[in-house]
């Protein structure tokens, strides 16, 4: 009798809105994710509604130059990946996953407001160029535009690290089903995004360039309004994690104990804590013969904790390069589409819309993957989820250097279209190449997105330690960030380096005839397959969790 009142709960520690055990047959699983997803989808809509178009923004609006557009597009979309880092440790430490969304996405949606009413008046934008002048926008016009664009980077910064995990939260490790379904939602998460972007990049994208940049910005807005109210409306079918303090404080401490105990000789043979790390559970004694403090002396778990967070870091390092690579789709890729002829079967589109093929592979793949490639690798693999996590990454930063190098491939033919008509020093005229040649590049990223972004959100997810799940997926959101930030250096750097100094054109000047954007592609394939070196080195070396339970490595 004992036995099936318990099995009516969860066995994960989860609990309901009022802070009892979670009833399974009541709570999560299937049931709650379609508010969780629903609600990923809008903020999604959302942010590839504003990223998408918003070089284009920046050049025709407030008449910034191409590389500068670039810079200012990849820093703050890498804010929006960075700040997650803050949503982690409120989730984890104090608020836990669902209040943290909720409130952030209220922060996130006061962003969009102000980001739309910056488009409608005509005093928060600059007027528009003549035939004799361009005029800039003031600095209170740009205070006002950042201010808005950056609220809506620190609204991502609570939602993205909380809501894939909130997401996986609603399985239980313990059952069987449940666990097998968790690896199914990450799929599904990761096409809801797709949907979202889908939706931004055909519609949204559409309306800006034909309509009104307001009605473009302001449409996002309603829709996040109401995935808040969604989000809400599911709140007694959620189970919750209990949060269980500062991850941050938890791993300063070990690092502190064992910074203290580096030159003690130990006095009796410690296999267990022979490395660095490991001193901070060795317990010296104390003068009063009492318990060091937490900052003396560690439990072995926190010590453990400390040690898989470092051990995910050099895999970690490695995706910084992908997401590089991956922010070419909202910057260079539409500066390229932009001296291509944009008429396709009678119709003139956007090339921020060609970013829809991307997206349009991944919604297509995802099924694709869940369905019938995990068959097929588990057929040959035995692995249950057909490639392990490693694997999967790996797959995917190799097909990411392909990409790179048809888009060097395509932008030389371009090249040499412009030369011979004559167009190098034309700014304005498109040469007759048709942008459909940008397709080959960007549905082979989008294959690479399948295989490394989601078995990115999985590996994270399910090698951090359990009080540090939001911490976890912070930490690989913040490769998105680093990438666009180090896309946007590298963009400055080749630029300054290219031009001596004004001199020349460079790579990447404004009139893209005179530059030689496809050296910047053959620049990003190399840097990319360095690192897939790297990374081949380090997963091979990688152990997986016990308690993940999975011990074998990338290649075996």
């Amino acid at each position: 009798m004992r036995s099936l009142l318990t099995s009516e709960f969860t066995k994960d520690g989860s609990v309901d809105l009022l802070g009892r055990p979670s009833v399974r047959r009541k709570t999560g699983g299937w049931r709650a994710c379609p508010f969780i997803l629903g609600n990923e989808c809008s903020e999604r809509l959302a942010f590839y509604g504003i990223n998408t178009n918003l070089v284009t923004y920046l050049i025709k609006e407030y008449h910034q130059g191409n590389a500068i557009a670039a810079k200012n597009v990849t820093i703050w979309s890498g804010t929006g990946y960075v700040t997650p880092i803050l949503g982690a440790f409120l989730a984890d430490a104090y608020w836990g996953r669902y209040r943290t969304i909720a409130v952030f996405s209220c922060l996130y949606l006061v962003g969009l407001i102000l980001l739309t009413l910056s488009a409608s008046l005509p005093s928060l934008k600059p007027p528009s160029c003549d035939k004799m002048s361009c005029q800039h926008a003031s600095l209170g016009q740009l205070i006002f535009f950042y201010v808005s664009l950056y609220f809506v980077a620190l609204g991502m910064g609570g939602i993205k690290p909380c809501i894939s995990a909130f997401g996986a939260d609603q399985f239980d490790n313990s059952d069987p089903v449940e666990r097998k379904n968790k690896g199914h939602f990450f799929n599904w998460f990761y096409l809801s995004i797709n949907v979202g972007g889908l939706v931004a990049t055909t519609c949204l994208v559409y309306i800006q360039d034909n309509t009104s940049w307001a009605l473009g910005f302001g449409i996002p807005a309603a829709c996040m309004a109401v995935s808040i109210g969604s989000f809400l409306l599911g709140s007694p079918l959620y189970r919750h994690q209990r949060p269980q303090g500062s991850p941050l404080v938890r791993v300063a401490q070990v690092l502190v104990a064992a910074f203290r105990k580096c030159f003690v000789q130990e006095q009796r043979k410690l296999p267990r804590y022979s490395r660095f790390l490991d001193k901070a559970a060795v317990n010296t004694g104390s003068k009063k013969g009492t318990l060091p403090g937490p900052w003396k002396l560690c439990p072995v778990s926190q010590v453990d904790e400390v040690k898989t967070l470092l051990r995910i870091l050099p895999i970690w390092a490695t995706l910084i390069i992908f997401t590089t690579v991956y922010s070419q789709i909202s910057t260079t890729f539409i500066e390229q589409g932009s001296r291509m002829d944009t008429n396709i079967l009678g119709f003139k589109i956007s090339p921020a819309s060609m970013s829809t093929f991307e997206i349009l592979t991944v919604i297509l793949m995802v099924p694709i993957y869940d369905r019938i490639l995990i068959k097929l690798a588990r057929r040959v693999s035995g692995h249950p989820q057909g490639f392990t996590q490693l694997q999967r990454m790996g797959i995917g930063l190799a097909i990411g250097i392909l990409s790179m190098v048809v888009a060097s491939a395509t932008e030389s033919k371009r090249l040499e279209l412009a030369r011979t008509h004559k167009l190098v020093d034309d700014a304005v005229k498109p040469v007759p190449m048709t942008v459909v040649w940008q397709l080959p590049q960007i549905v082979i990223l989008g294959i690479a997105e399948t295989f490394t972004y989601i078995g990115q959100l999985e590996f994270f997810y399910e090698q951090a330690p359990d009080s540090m799940r939001s911490l976890g997926t912070a930490v690989a959101l913040t490769t998105f960030g680093l990438g666009n930030y180090l896309n946007g250096f590298l963009i400055m750097v080749v630029s300054r380096v290219t031009s001596n100094g004004g001199s020349s054109p460079g790579w990447i000047p404004d009139n893209l005839n005179l530059g030689h954007l496809n050296f910047y592609y053959d620049l990003l394939a190399f840097l990319s397959a360095c690192n897939l070196v790297w990374y081949l080195i380090f997963a091979k070396a990688f152990k997986y969790r016990e308690s993940s339970g999975r011990t074998s490595c990338l290649l075996h």
